[in-house]
């Protein structure tokens, strides 16, 4: 149960500490007072969604802590466990249970075992098909969940061996087509004929193609000079250097230098002569360097940045076409074990059936009878149970469960959606939680004004259920009307005032005295002899 929460900076909600009791908690007051910021605080801390403009005015963080007593639970051995989660304006979150850093996600996780919040738009899950299946599974309770167990455990491996079959190609079809596909690419990159390091040489060999004249030209200006000048003038000099070369040893050094310097222009010349020779490029040539280049630009851009990324990716082609072709003795294993396991999922997928087909009736005379109670004599529910043994496995087996409902005398079953009204369905949903009362593990439940759209005697009929739920769970209820707040065991009222010119809500646990003026200023608005003598009888039924 909640034996403490404490709430900052959230709404028109400054700093507010309130204990709560085991039993029915009644929470009134005033419109926008913050009866449903407390609701929404309980929302956050059990992990919900948590919008900026929910923090107080020029805050920069929002708390909800709650001191909870929970004899039973996973989390620790501790009897008492502190739950908070602050949250600041940069939407940066700090959670925490018993002083351990948890991700929201840890937090909603662990608060899911603990509340069940219940308002108005909670009746909407009820109008989910997909829901129903959960709904009597829950009232089935520990004798379905065994068996279920062990069809999830086997709906997991069913699809995780599913998905290595389609990994594998054991889809004929696919497996065709992507063998298809691989060796296309294997014979496409085969033609190419690629070499490493080509694509440099060939963009080296362009780039000359492209500048020939110019490098023409100047390799023949380079040659004339060479042959020309440079080599008389060195050979003019060298003539020099060898009259004088007996006077002085310096003079013969220099003479070899020159000699060797003159024999290295001459094999430069003819060098550049051979450089002037190579540049004799047809058109032909130069297309068939554009083409080379283009094939490799083209592959690049489906197999990889370079020849040798693409010669890497045509290696594991290779391999995948391998794997491909003999990975049929694998996948011949695979399928047979995927038809023992759907041999077992399948006979499990009966018992669950069967039991669904059993517990529906029970269920149906249940609901039916607490509806009864809700003011809805005339309501038949009715659980529909389909089963077909098509193959569609899901995760609650081959069963498709949908509720119906009927109003009126004589009329046919209809989807809940076709048939309740708001009321209906607030009374159609407190029906079952109180049939699903007993097995409802989750220790404390939250009725955020169930009641609108709902009056008079099938009010009453509400806060009755309410208390009777109320004494296997801690409740706190939100409410507006008179005949439930006066079922209450604790009644809480939470109004607003200015303080420092800013409005802030307060709560109050209220005496008897107290509660019976808070019901009878509900049922009239004002408070007289009249509307309190009505609430103390309310009182006294209640």
């Amino acid at each position: 149960m909640i034996g403490n929460m404490h709430i900052k900076n959230i709404g028109i909600i400054e700093d507010l500490t309130v204990d709560f009791n085991n039993g029915f908690n009644v929470l009134t007051g005033e419109t926008g007072a913050g009866k449903t910021l407390i609701i929404d605080s309980l929302q956050i801390i059990a992990g919900g969604r948590f919008s900026k403009e929910m923090m107080r005015r020029g805050e920069i963080n929002s708390f909800v802590e709650l001191n909870l007593f929970l004899p039973e639970n996973n989390f620790c051995e501790e009897d008492n466990v502190v739950v908070s989660r602050e949250i600041f304006d940069n939407g940066r979150n700090t959670c925490k249970i018993n002083g351990r850093l948890v991700s929201v996600n840890e937090l909603k996780e662990f608060m899911a075992n603990v509340i069940d919040i219940h308002g108005q738009n909670d009746n909407q899950v009820l109008m989910r098909k997909q829901e129903h299946i959960k709904y009597l599974d829950n009232f089935i309770g520990d004798e379905i969940l065994a068996q279920k167990e062990k069809y999830l455990s086997l709906y997991e491996e069913y699809n995780g061996i599913k998905r290595e079959l389609k990994k594998n190609y054991g889809d004929e079809k696919e497996k065709q087509r992507k063998l298809d596909l691989l060796k296309y690419q294997l014979e496409e990159i085969e033609n190419a004929k690629l070499k490493p390091g080509e694509e440099a040489e060939l963009n080296e060999l362009h780039t000359t193609m492209k500048n020939s004249e110019k490098i023409c030209v100047n390799l023949i200006n380079i040659e004339e000079n060479l042959s020309g000048n440079a080599i008389e003038g060195i050979n003019e000099a060298i003539r020099s250097f060898e009259k004088i070369e007996d006077l002085n040893e310096k003079y013969s050094e220099k003479l070899v230098e020159l000699k060797n310097i003159y024999y290295e222009i001459q094999e430069l010349s003819r060098d550049v002569s051979d450089m002037n020779g190579d540049l004799i490029f047809d058109e032909e040539k130069r297309n068939e360097v554009e083409e080379r280049l283009d094939l490799i630009f083209s592959l690049k851009r489906k197999y990889g940045n370079s020849i040798e990324e693409i010669l890497e990716y045509k290696q594991n082609v290779e391999d995948e076409i391998f794997a491909i072709e003999n990975c049929e003795e694998h996948n011949n294993m695979l399928k047979e074990k995927i038809r023992k396991i759907e041999k077992q999922m399948l006979e499990l997928c009966r018992k669950m059936n069967a039991l669904r087909t059993k517990y529906a009736e029970v269920l149906n005379k249940s609901i039916n009878k607490e509806l009864a109670d809700l003011e809805m004599p005339n309501a038949k529910f009715k659980t529909n149970v389909e089963y077909v043994e098509d193959g569609n496995y899901t995760e609650d087996g081959l069963n498709d469960i949908e509720f119906l409902i009927t109003t009126n005398i004589g009329d046919e079953p209809k989807p809940l959606i076709k048939i309740a009204s708001g009321g209906e369905i607030s009374r159609i949903m407190l029906a079952i939680k109180t049939v699903l009362a007993d097995s409802d593990k989750v220790p404390v439940l939250i009725f955020d004004e169930i009641d609108t759209g709902i009056s008079g005697k099938a009010a009453k009929a509400v806060g009755e259920k309410i208390k009777i739920i109320s004494k296997k769970h801690q409740v706190l209820c939100v409410t507006h009307q008179p005949s439930i707040a006066a079922k209450g065991d604790y009644n809480y009222y939470i109004n607003k005032k200015v303080k420092n010119e800013k409005t802030v809500t307060n709560i109050k646990l209220l005496n008897e005295d107290e509660v019976v003026q808070e019901i009878a200023r509900i049922a009239s608005g004002d408070i007289t002899d009249i509307s309190l003598n009505h609430a103390k009888e309310l009182r006294k039924v209640g």
